[in-house]
Formats: C-alpha cells, sequence, structure tokens
C-alpha cells in the first residue's frame, strides 16, 4: 500500500469529522500562506525603502523624502511620510511623534490580521478531533453490544483505532499550526520594531537638522 492508497483508507476509515477537520487544515493553510508572503513582502519593502531614505533624510532632503513615500505602498512610507506632514506647520517632537504613531495604528493591524486565526484553528480541530474519536467510540461499543462475543474483542479494537485516527490527525495539523502562529506573530513583531526603530531615527535626524539650520541667538 503506497502513501496515497493509505491517506485515502485512513480518511474513509475515520468518518464524517474527518472531513471537517481536512476543511479547517486547508483554511489555515491558506491563511498561513497567505500572511507569510505578506509579511516577507512588508519586510522587504520596508527595508528596501528604509535604506533609500535614510540618506536622504541625513542630508535634509525632506521634499525628496516625502515624494518618494507618499507614493509608496510600504509601511515605513506611511509613517515617514505623516511625520513629514506634520513638519511642513510648526511642530515639536511630540507633535511629530504623534503623528508617526497614528501611522502606525493604521499599519500594526493590517499586519496582524488573520495570524490569530491560525491558533484559533489549531484549538477547534483538536476539539473536533475528540469529538471524532467519542463518536467513534461510542459507534463501536454500540456495534460490538451486537456481536458474537467470540468477535467482541477484535471488533473492539478495529474500532478505537478507527476512533483515534480522529484525534491523531487533528494533533498532526494542531501542532504544526501552533508553531506557525508563534513563527508569524514573531515576524511580524519583527516588523514593528523595525518601524518603531525607524521612527525614533527619523525623529533624532529631524531633531538634529532642525538644531543645525536653527538661527543663532
Amino acid at each position: 500500500m503506497n502513501v496515497f492508497e493509505f491517506a485515502v483508507k485512513f480518511v474513509q476509515d475515520s468518518g464524517m469529522f474527518i472531513y471537517i477537520s481536512i476543511l479547517i487544515m486547508a483554511v489555515g493553510l491558506a491563511i498561513a500562506i497567505e500572511r507569510y508572503v505578506f509579511l516577507q513582502r512588508a519586510r522587504s519593502q520596508n527595508r528596501k525603502l528604509w535604506t533609500q531614505v535614510l540618506p536622504m533624510l541625513q542630508n535634509g532632503k525632506f521634499k525628496d523624502v516625502y515624494s518618494l513615500t507618499s507614493d509608496s505602498d510600504a509601511a515605513i512610507g506611511k509613517i515617514v511620510s505623516n511625520g513629514l506632514s506634520r513638519m511642513q506647520s510648526p511642530s515639536r517632537r511630540e507633535d511629530i511623534d504623534a503623528a508617526m504613531e497614528e501611522g502606525m495604528m493604521e499599519i500594526v493591524p493590517r499586519l496582524e490580521k488573520r495570524t490569530h486565526y491560525i491558533a484559533t484553528f489549531a484549538n477547534v480541530i483538536t476539539l473536533v478531533g475528540l469529538l471524532g474519536t467519542i463518536v467513534g467510540l461510542i459507534k463501536g461499543f454500540t456495534a460490538v453490544a451486537q456481536v458474537n462475543p467470540a468477535e467482541k474483542a477484535e471488533m473492539l479494537s478495529a474500532s478505537i483505532s478507527i476512533a483515534m485516527n480522529n484525534t491523531a490527525f487533528a494533533l498532526m495539523v494542531a501542532i504544526p499550526f501552533l508553531l506557525i502562529h508563534a513563527f508569524l506573530q514573531a515576524r511580524t513583531s519583527e516588523i514593528v520594531d523595525g518601524l518603531e526603530a525607524a521612527k525614533i531615527s527619523f525623529l533624532n535626524v529631524v531633531q538634529r537638522i532642525k538644531a543645525e539650520t536653527a538661527p543663532a541667538k
């Protein structure tokens, strides 16, 4: 029996609840792949744009930076353009920081979007697997009660084996889902920390240039 035949027989022997588990697994995998691709792209875009922007900021080319960041889809572009927009009117460091923080409040929910579903699916699929096991055992014991005593042990063993398939499959999916959830959360935190660091660097550069260009008293 090859792997495909084993998988088909495994599913067929596990009852209706295994199909619910498979559906949950498929949806969870789709979300995990989409989130991974999104976060990878966001991370790459932020690094690329910040590499371009930082030297321009250090040279005081704020108009060029604003043109570049306002047209960018990168998260760091939104934050920097918010800060530069606030600089167009008289403002303190705290005012610029507040404007950039407003950009962060828009960006962070997009980074965290749907990731929590993966942990939820891990818990739900475990419960569905347990339910499938219990229902399978109930059916098995009910069937055993109606057969010849000589066949009871063999039939009960087979029924328990089939019922446990649900729990086994659920755990095989739930454990990787929890690890994937932790990985995506760590990647999201890394991006957010990078945005916070970029924001502080921006504020420090702006404050330094303002101090250098301020008229001497």
